[in-house]
């Protein structure tokens, strides 16, 4: 028996159709800027070579320099490990675009990208909170602190890091990637994040959505939180010094993991606490750029010219290259 579809359901079922059929995405980039993509090309690759360079160098004189074998130190080669891998996932693949004026990516490879973005964004966040926690130790607790922060303790808080965030980050990007997308597969935006990728899905998406806050909350947040709490705790110990060089000296030591903090939990939250139709395209893709490559940058320069124990060691190395 035949029957005449309504409109309606004609436009349901074509849209069912469609996100059956997708089996690729076209990162749209800076395709609105064209004067501007060699520029843009030439500063990204400048970025990119100096940040695997700086934060190579970083986890070299932290395992090489006897002077450098404290938890600060392995907590911060373990920062610089991330962080390579972290810029990795992106900025090669914005390179390419760029360069070929296209912007094509299959559902895989997209999955796949942000899968890691998020597994290593939110593993930098609880570095970050243990990197806290060893400032909390050595300035409050000073007399415990070979105790607390023993080889082991650091080892197992640097795997808690991980095996905690893996089997969440896999989850919630299953989770996104078995929607159905329909329409247009043009993401407007340099990278597969949650974001971009929510405003291409058709129905309600309430659930994923719900599911982005519990994650954000539990691994940006919380570890936030525990910074903030820690370094009110610092701040207090500080403050109890009598002198003011002490003071100066004793805050010094943390100061480059706080500017830190503060610039990449701000950017984050930012992004991933509205992740579908409040935040600007532009806004969103700025915002992405700060924590994607900007900060990535600025990290390792933050945390060599503020520790004079990195410059002494640097100064090591290159006399034993150049001898």
């Amino acid at each position: 028996m035949f029957y005449l579809l309504s409109v309606d359901e004609r436009k349901i079922r074509t849209e069912k159709s469609n996100a059956s059929f997708l089996i690729e995405f076209i990162l749209l980039g800076f395709s609105d800027v064209p004067s501007l993509q060699w520029i843009l090309f030439g500063i990204f690759l400048l970025m990119y070579l100096s940040i695997l360079m700086c934060n190579s160098i970083i986890m070299v004189i932290t395992r090489t320099d006897l002077a450098l074998q404290t938890p600060m130190y392995f907590f911060l080669s373990n920062f610089s490990f991330v962080e390579i891998y972290y810029v990795t996932v992106t900025i090669p693949r914005m390179l390419v675009d760029l360069c070929t004026q296209e912007g094509n990516i299959s559902v895989l490879a997209c999955a796949t990208q942000m899968c890691f973005i998020l597994m290593l964004g939110d593993t930098e966040c609880l570095l970050l909170t243990a990197m806290a926690y060893d400032c909390y130790v050595a300035i409050c607790n000073p007399l415990h602190y070979s105790l607390v922060m023993n080889q082991r303790i650091c080892t197992q808080l640097v795997a808690a890091c991980w095996i905690s965030v893996t089997p969440v980050v896999i989850g919630q990007t299953c989770q996104i990637f078995s929607l159905h997308f329909c329409g247009s597969n043009r993401i407007n935006h340099f990278i597969c994040d949650i974001p971009p990728i929510l405003k291409l899905a058709c129905g309600d998406t309430f659930v994923n959505e719900i599911a982005v806050y519990i994650v954000v909350t539990v691994f940006v947040m919380v570890p936030f939180v525990l910074i903030i709490f820690s370094y009110y705790k610092i701040i207090c110990s500080i403050l109890k010094l009598s002198s003011a060089k002490g003071r100066a000296k004793t805050f010094s030591t943390c100061s480059s993991h706080l500017i830190v903090v503060v610039l990449f939990y701000g950017t984050a939250g930012i992004t991933y606490f509205q992740p579908k139709p409040n935040q600007s395209e532009i806004i969103g893709k700025l915002l992405s750029l700060f924590y994607t490559i900007l900060i990535p940058t600025l990290n390792p320069i933050i945390y060599t010219l503020r520790k004079k124990d990195i410059m002494m060691a640097l100064r090591k190395l290159l006399s034993k290259l150049l001898t």
